[in-house]
């Protein structure tokens, strides 16, 4: 008896939000991006840390991590890292709005979140214009 009724609740629960129930949208894309920028960080720092390492043992050991920013490459992990810290810096702002119940609306919300990724993108190239100004001089 236990059992059957067991079966009929199972049956009647609804389904747990999840990503096949929502129709994807740019939020949802965007959170995602922002957790996955974060974990990333975790892993640049990480490099970051090896080639500041490398430059203050000397220079015999430069040549073992001069490879984090030498070259493509490096220059492709530089510019990635970057990217990661403005968005998730951005996106962090975001939720932190969001949290206070400001841009909530429908068109506040796909607004700022495409804000944060134009943003993003434009304060790393902004970086990098600036980064390449300094070295002219």
């Amino acid at each position: 008896m236990i059992e059957a009724e067991r079966g009929d609740l199972a049956e009647r629960r609804p389904l747990s939000p999840h990503l096949t129930v929502y129709k994807m949208a740019l939020t949802m894309a965007m959170s995602m991006a922002h957790r996955i920028t974060g974990a990333a960080l975790y892993i640049g720092v990480a490099l970051l840390a090896a080639y500041f390492a490398g430059l203050a043992a000397g220079p015999a050991a430069y040549p073992a991590v001069s490879w984090i920013v030498d070259g493509v490459t490096g220059k492709i992990i530089l510019i990635g890292f970057v990217w990661a810290l403005y968005h998730h810096l951005l996106g962090g702002v975001r939720h932190a709005l969001w949290d206070r119940g400001l841009l909530m609306g429908p068109v506040a919300r796909e607004a700022v979140t495409q804000a944060t990724l134009v943003g993003g993108m434009a304060l790393t190239a902004l970086t990098f214009y600036l980064v390449t100004l300094v070295r002219l001089f």
